[in-house]
């Protein structure tokens, strides 16, 4: 499971937002879904004083790295299920 095409047009922290939610609409359980957009509202009001450009950068460059990782772990538990059926 991929995440969402575009990452790399993410710009600025409400576009970062949005595509943040948009991958948790992809993940495969709801219980895991409301533990993901929990992470990102939390984490977005830790960062909300934030003005230093390169440190948001910084951010949204992990934030997309990190989304990654997740999606990818997910993706391979659905396969692994897969296999066991």
């Amino acid at each position: 499971m991929a995440p969402l095409p575009n990452a790399e047009l993410v710009q600025n922290s409400l576009q970062l937002y949005r595509y943040l939610l948009r991958c948790c609409k992809q993940l495969p359980e709801e219980n895991i879904r409301q533990h993901y957009r929990h992470a990102i509202r939390q984490s977005f009001k830790v960062h909300a004083d934030e003005d230093n450009p390169e440190r948001i950068q910084q951010i949204i460059k992990r934030a997309i790295e990190d989304a990654d990782w997740v999606m990818n772990k997910v993706s391979n538990a659905l396969i692994e299920k897969l296999k066991q059926i």
